[in-house]
């Protein structure tokens, strides 16, 4: 039963555009109704309805250690009651940074409220460092609602078929150059007709938004050497990566030192706070040692501050074991459900982030994904979803786990997967 979500939703849209604060909360791509959700606990989500999901996308990423973590509720809990917000530097700013600094290639970071503020400083901060105006991204990759980088992008904007956005002008879509991710062939033609203009390109490190991508061995190693042979910097998108993947974020898998690098999701602990950092020489380039002008009234918010360190503090080696272990065990159940019922599938893996692709084979860009059969994952959605395990409600999504996951609740996802598979297996394209 749905109903109070029903209610909720109709009474939103009179309210807010489609209901909903984030598009892809509004199932669109998948239909049905959307879930208002009234409380969150461990590895567990509870709608308004009194229905209980087990919790497969962990708030699109941050939740490492399940919902209403104890040490993060104490920590915001005590932040609170010491001021919400004073438009000022505290001690606890630098305790994050030295953090930040300590597990990655950044030498400096700036904190700031979102990953698309992340990743809009980083790429307004390679321009003015290289006195260059265009940048290379990648087909299907999503950074963020900025509107240089709202070209050809992924997530949301592929549901809605709108790869390039109502309200980008045609001049900031000109100074974005577009190609294939893991086509190395394609940045280098890039570079040698653009190569002089180019200020930087953006990847995420692995990618999550056309589904779970990851990059090629050698990729982003190659990027980086591509970038500096033409005068241009590398900037890795670790929103989604970093300190989700392991210890170090993506960097601890493929040892790959951008010249930029832009945080989010688990360094905020779910409040809303990101960050981006690199090279000390680019950073100081930044406001107000340098030229560079970036602010943020909220930015380094008390509250936020303590939830994203406390985090990271928790994020111990035992950590990624763990959500290794239950992403594994995960990707076993799932394809062993698809497999039983002849549904062609392949899981996508990006260290402990998954997604299923509806087709043989690995996919390796955006061609690939979109390729698959993709008109399954609807069926498959709602069928785990009304036995009670909630996953992206896209298959342009990525899957996240967490500590929080018990051998109970992976005994209810081995059955919500019969299911799902054969709501699969039943699924017939649209006309």
């Amino acid at each position: 039963m749905h109903t109070r979500s029903r209610e909720l939703l109709d009474k939103a849209r009179q309210l807010t555009p489609g209901g909903v604060n984030s598009p892809v909360r509004a199932f669109n791509s998948v239909g049905g109704q959307a879930r208002f959700i009234a409380s969150a606990q461990g590895s567990k989500l509870y709608d308004v309805d009194g229905n209980t999901y087990i919790d497969l996308f962990c708030s699109w990423g941050p939740m490492l250690m399940g919902n209403a973590h104890p040490a993060i509720v104490e920590a915001v809990q005590q932040a609170a009651t010491r001021g919400l917000s004073y438009g000022a530097p505290t001690e606890a700013e630098i305790l994050l940074a030295e953090e930040i600094v300590s597990r990655t290639a950044a030498e400096e970071v700036r904190l700031v409220n979102s990953g698309t503020e992340a990743t809009m400083s980083a790429v307004r901060l390679a321009r003015g460092y290289t006195g260059r105006n265009k940048i290379l991204k990648f087909e299907g990759c999503y950074h963020g609602h900025v509107d240089s980088l709202l070209v050809s992008a992924g997530s949301g904007v592929l549901d809605y078929s709108e790869p390039n956005s109502p309200g980008v002008t045609p001049g900031t879509a000109a100074d974005t150059i577009v190609v294939p991710y893991n086509d190395i062939d394609a940045v280098r033609a890039a570079f040698n007709e653009h190569g002089d203009t180019i200020a930087c390109i953006i990847a995420e490190a692995a990618a999550g938004n056309m589904g779970t991508v990851a990059p090629l061995p050698g990729f982003n190693q190659q990027l980086k050497d591509i970038a500096h042979a033409h005068g241009a910097l590398l900037i890795l998108d670790e929103v989604m990566t970093g300190f989700r993947t392991s210890f170090q974020g993506w960097y601890g898998i493929d040892g790959v030192a951008a010249d930029l690098i832009t945080f989010g999701k688990v360094v905020s602990g779910g409040l809303p706070a990101a960050a981006f950092g690199g090279r000390r020489d680019i950073m100081e380039h930044l406001a107000p040692q340098g030229p560079v002008y970036q602010a943020g009234t909220l930015a380094g918010n008390p509250v936020a501050v303590a939830a994203g360190l406390t985090s990271l503090q928790l994020a111990d080696d035992s950590v990624y074991d763990t959500v290794n272990a239950n992403a594994d065990r995960l990707h076993n159940l799932v394809t062993q459900a698809l497999s039983k019922e002849g549904v062609a599938h392949h899981i996508q893996r990006a260290s402990n982030m998954l997604s299923v692709r509806f087709a043989e084979g690995q996919g390796n860009n955006y061609a690939d994904m979109a390729a698959a059969e993709t008109y399954r994952f609807a069926p498959f959605f709602h069928a785990l979803l009304d036995n009670g395990v909630f996953v992206s409600p896209s298959v342009f999504e990525t899957w996240f786990v967490s500590t929080a996951l018990s051998d109970d609740d992976f005994e209810q996802i081995e059955r919500a997967f019969v299911p799902a598979a054969q709501a699969a297996a039943a699924a017939t394209p649209s006309k």
